[in-house]
């Protein structure tokens, strides 16, 4: 059996650990049914990355390998493949349930695999696929948001924490929507970025919602993109968004919140995760091929661009330390990315 090379953890441990995260060599895998090969270019690490290896008390037998960004190039394809070929270039985020793509070789299940944008590198191929899938979902699977900017004439939303990895996308895809954007930053660089990906407006997310957005012109938001810590901005969402709107949300609470506050609005909440699809192999898993495949064309022709903002090399267990440590800070704007194994 051929082996690889692959960055994993037994442990999980605090990330200045040496064995938080450890390179080791494993067996390169071998595609059935509708996987794919990959050999894997180059990486992107996000906040899931983080969470998953948050010190607990477990132990795994075999390491365990983390990440869910890749881009790379199909090595060999299953016997029921038919959407990719040996030679193809693509991005992904892979499944939760299954071994990550921080290992020289990757399998994925095609069908949520997007062709490569041809225009950009590697890594800032690498940089898009989990915050691309999690912003077009969460914008126009969730809120229900048309791709239509004629339908959004004088309709708002408000994205909370907007020059984030999600939010670097979403502003884009929601201003490209024709809606007006007003995101969430609380420091002068990450309000230029978020202003720079298409927020026509920030506001401290620090400070009382509705005052702010009144003091721009906007008494509500017909729509709010939750990105970051739900409980804590509970309360400003329920009084900023407008009857009858809608609040979607990607980040898990830890105790209750009072869904009545949302009830004389008749507002929907909403929940974005995008390994449903590929968790539950849902009928419509594929959609994620496709929407992959258009925010490559997207990206192609110029109407969006790459969130990538910190590269390190080569592929690691030292640099993917140290990646996750400045995940860890909380205050990373884009998307860091690790390319190229040695």
């Amino acid at each position: 059996m051929t082996t690889m090379k692959a960055i994993g953890l037994h442990r999980y441990l605090p990330i200045e650990h040496v064995e938080s995260l450890i390179d080791f060599q494993m067996d390169k895998p071998i595609p059935t049914g509708r996987d794919l090969l990959v050999r894997v270019q180059a990486i992107s690490v996000n906040p899931v990355d983080v969470k998953v290896r948050a010190p607990k008390e477990k132990i795994e037998a075999a390491p365990r390998v983390l990440g869910w960004d890749v881009s790379g190039i199909v090595e060999a394809v299953g016997p029921h493949a038919s959407l990719f070929k040996p030679g193809d270039e693509i991005y992904y985020a892979g499944s939760i349930t299954r071994a990550g793509g921080n290992s020289e070789f990757h399998l994925v299940d095609e069908r949520i695999a997007g062709y490569k944008p041809k225009t950009l590198d590697f890594a800032q191929a690498a940089a898009l696929p989990l915050t691309a899938i999690t912003a077009w979902e969460g914008l126009f699977d969730r809120l229900g948001i048309s791709h239509d900017c004629g339908k959004n004439e004088g309709k708002s939303i408000l994205i909370i924490g907007a020059a984030g990895g999600v939010g670097s996308i979403a502003t884009q895809l929601a201003s490209e929507a024709g809606l007006t954007v007003v995101g969430t930053a609380s420091r002068p660089e990450s309000a230029d970025w978020a202003r720079a990906h298409g927020a026509a407006h920030t506001i401290n997310h620090h400070e009382s919602f509705l005052p702010q957005l009144q003091a721009i012109g906007l008494a509500s938001v017909n729509y709010i993109f939750c990105l970051n810590q739900t409980e804590q901005h509970w309360a400003n969402m329920a009084a900023a968004i407008a009857p009858q709107g809608k609040i979607c949300s990607i980040v898990e609470m830890s105790s209750p919140i009072d869904l009545t506050l949302l009830k004389n609005k008749s507002v929907t909440f909403v929940w974005e995760f995008m390994f449903t699809r590929a968790m539950y192999e849902t009928a419509d898993m594929e959609e994620q091929h496709r929407l992959l495949n258009e925010i490559a064309k997207r990206i192609d022709n110029g109407t969006l661009r790459s969130t990538l903002a910190k590269r390190l090399s080569p592929i690691n267990a030292a640099n993917l330390r140290e990646a996750h440590k400045i995940i860890e800070t909380g205050s990373m704007i884009g998307k860091i990315v690790l390319e190229r194994f040695e």
